[in-house]
C-alpha cells in the first residue's frame, strides 16, 4: 500500500514569522548575510561562502556571463546554464573569471582591415566598445592600435571604412611592458597618472598580453560585498547534466568554474550518484558539486551519501514549471524545505559534516525568501526573480505600453534541454514540463537586490537576529488561515491610485 504523509504540504504563502525580542544591536547595518555555499566539517571553514544568500538559476533565460558578473558584484553566485554547447558554456565561465582579474585577456579583437560595419556588429555582440587591433586579429597578436567609440562617427563614416584609417595607432598609445608592470596597483598608478580608461600590457615583441581598465578599480569601491577568489576574480558556478559530464566538467574547470551543480528535474536518482562519483574520483574532492532536486529527508540522505556538496530542494514550485500538473509529482515548497533541513541537521549531528541547503522555487514575494531562510535554507536559487533584470540574457519587449522580459523554463520545448531528464536515450522531450512566458521588466539587478536584502535584514532584526544561523535558531513560524492571508494585505479601503480608474 502507498505511503501517505500525515499532513498536507504547505507553501511559503501559508506562513508568517512571529517577532522576537530585538536588542539595541539589532539594526539592519549590523546584519551579516554570509552563508556557506558548499559542505564543510565541524570546526572548519567552507571552501566557498557567499556574502548574500542568493544564486541565479541554471536557466537559458537567467544565467549567462553578464548575470554572473552582476550578481558576484553584489555577493552572490550565478550558475551558468548548461543547456548549450560545452565550448559556449566554458567561454561564458572564462569571461566571468577574466572580467575581474584586473589583467584582462582581450575578447574583442579586430584586424587593421576590419570594417566599421564589422566593428559595430562586434560591439552589438559583446557590448565592449574598446577593441584591440592586432596584426592577425587574435587576443595575443602584435598590437597595432586601439579602437574605441571615440575614434569613429557612424553618421559621417562609411561602414566600409577600415580600422587602420581611424584607430589610435600603437605609437600614440600609453602602454606598459609586461616585465615592468606586474601588479594591479602599478597598472592603476599609470592609469591615473595618464588619465586613461584602459592600459594595454604588451610583451617585448609588442604582442598584447592584457588590458587593465579604469572601471575595475572604481568597481572595488562600489561593490563592498563582491564575491571574489584568492586571485581577485569573480566567483562563478556552472550547470552540468548527467549525460556529458565526462567532457563538460574538465572544460568548465579549465575555464575557471569555482563550483558545479547538476541540473536535473529530479535528484533522487542513480544518475546523479554516478555523476557525483565520477567527478570526485577523477577530479578530487576539491571540485565542489551541488545536486538535486529533492523534496524529503530520504532524498537528502541519498545525495548526501553520494557526495553532494550542497543539495537543492524543490520540485514543481517554479513559476514556469508545470511538472506537478503534467506528472503529479512534487511537494509544497515550505514543507519540503522544513523536512529536508531537519534531515540536514540530523546528518550534521551524526557525521559532523554540514551540507548547505538551497531552496529552489516557490518564491513569489520578497518575504518568501526571508521565510525560506528562517526555515533552514542556507541560500536560495532564483529564476523568475533574476529574469526580470537588465542583466538577464533575454529580450525586453513592449506590450501595450508596458515592458516585459522573456522567460522560459528549461523543461519547455524552447529550451530543448533534454539532457536534464532520464529519457532512456531519447534526444527530445516527449512532453513539456515548463512554459514559455513573460515577466514584468524590473530594471537593474543592483537596485532590486539591495531592496530585497534590506527587507530581509529588517525582518531578521525584528526576530532579534544578526546572522543567518542565529535567525534559524530564533525564528518562530506560524501557519496562517486563508482569512489571515487576506487580512495581511491592504483591505477595506480604496487605494488612492485606483480612484477614477474603475
Amino acid at each position: 500500500m502507498a505511503f501517505y504523509f500525515k499532513e498536507p504540504s504547505h507553501t511559503f504563502g501559508e506562513y508568517l514569522l512571529v517577532p522576537g525580542y530585538s536588542s539595541d544591536k539589532c539594526i539592519p547595518n549590523n546584519v551579516s548575510l554570509k552563508t556557506p555555499l558548499v559542505k564543510f566539517k565541524k570546526g572548519e571553514e567552507p571552501k566557498i561562502s557567499m556574502n548574500i544568500p542568493m544564486t541565479s538559476a541554471i536557466m537559458q533565460a537567467v544565467s549567462n556571463d553578464k548575470m554572473a558578473i552582476a550578481l558576484a558584484q553584489e555577493g552572490g553566485v550565478s550558475f551558468i546554464y548548461g543547456s548549450q554547447t560545452i565550448e559556449e558554456e566554458a567561454a561564458m565561465v572564462a569571461r566571468v573569471k577574466n572580467y575581474k582579474s584586473g589583467f584582462v585577456s582581450s575578447d574583442s579583437n579586430i584586424k587593421p582591415t576590419t570594417t566599421l560595419g564589422e566593428i559595430l556588429d562586434l560591439l552589438q555582440r559583446t557590448s565592449h566598445s574598446t577593441m584591440a587591433v592586432t596584426e592577425d586579429g587574435t587576443p595575443d597578436g602584435k598590437l597595432l592600435g586601439i579602437v574605441t567609440s571615440r575614434d569613429y562617427r557612424v553618421s559621417r563614416m562609411s561602414l566600409d571604412t577600415q580600422a587602420q584609417e581611424f584607430m589610435t595607432p600603437f605609437d600614440k598609445l600609453v602602454y606598459a611592458k609586461a616585465e615592468e608592470v606586474t601588479t594591479i596597483s602599478q597598472a592603476n598608478d599609470l592609469i591615473w597618472e595618464n588619465k586613461l580608461n584602459m592600459l594595454p600590457i604588451v610583451d617585448k615583441n609588442q604582442h598584447l598580453r592584457y588590458m587593465v581598465f579604469r572601471k575595475d578599480y572604481t568597481s572595488d569601491k562600489e561593490h563592498e560585498l563582491q564575491l571574489i577568489d584568492k586571485n581577485k576574480r569573480y566567483i562563478v558556478g556552472a550547470g552540468i547534466n548527467t549525460r556529458d559530464y565526462a567532457e563538460r566538467v574538465p572544460a568548465l574547470l579549465k575555464a575557471g568554474a569555482d563550483v558545479l551543480c547538476i541540473d536535473s528535474s529530479e535528484g533522487f536518482s542513480e544518475w546523479q550518484r554516478i555523476t557525483l562519483k565520477y567527478i570526485h574520483e577523477n577530479f578530487g574532492e576539491d571540485v565542489k558539486v551541488g545536486a538535486g532536486n529533492v523534496v524529503d529527508g530520504e532524498g537528502f540522505r541519498f545525495l548526501a551519501e553520494a557526495g553532494a556538496d550542497f543539495i537543492k530542494v524543490g520540485i514543481g514550485g517554479g513559476s514556469i514549471c508545470i511538472t506537478r500538473e503534467t506528472k503529479g509529482i512534487g511537494r509544497g515548497q515550505a514543507t519540503a524545505l522544513i523536512d529536508v533541513c531537519r534531515e540536514r541537521d540530523k546528518y550534521y549531528e551524526e557525521t559532523g559534516i554540514y551540507i548547505p541547503i538551497c531552496s529552489d522555487g516557490g518564491i513569489v514575494h520578497d518575504y518568501h525568501m526571508t521565510l525560506a531562510l528562517a526555515m533552514g535554507a542556507d541560500f536560495l536559487m532564483l529564476g523568475r526573480y533574476f529574469s526580470r533584470f537588465d542583466e538577464s540574457p533575454t529580450d525586453k519587449v513592449k506590450v501595450n505600453g508596458t515592458y516585459y522580459k522573456e522567460y522560459w523554463g528549461e523543461g519547455s520545448n524552447r529550451a530543448r534541454n533534454w539532457m536534464r531528464y532520464d529519457l532512456g536515450g531519447a534526444r527530445k522531450l516527449s512532453f513539456e514540463e515548463g512554459v514559455d512566458s513573460y515577466v514584468p521588466y524590473a530594471g537593474p539587478l543592483k537596485d532590486n537586490v539591495q531592496t530585497t536584502l534590506a527587507k530581509i535584514r529588517s525582518t531578521m532584526c525584528n526576530c532579534g537576529s544578526l546572522s543567518l544561523p542565529e535567525f534559524r535558531d530564533k525564528a518562530k513560524l506560524t501557519l496562517v488561515s486563508a482569512t489571515s492571508i487576506v487580512e495581511g494585505g491592504s483591505h477595506d479601503v480604496i487605494l488612492r491610485d485606483r480612484l477614477g480608474r474603475e
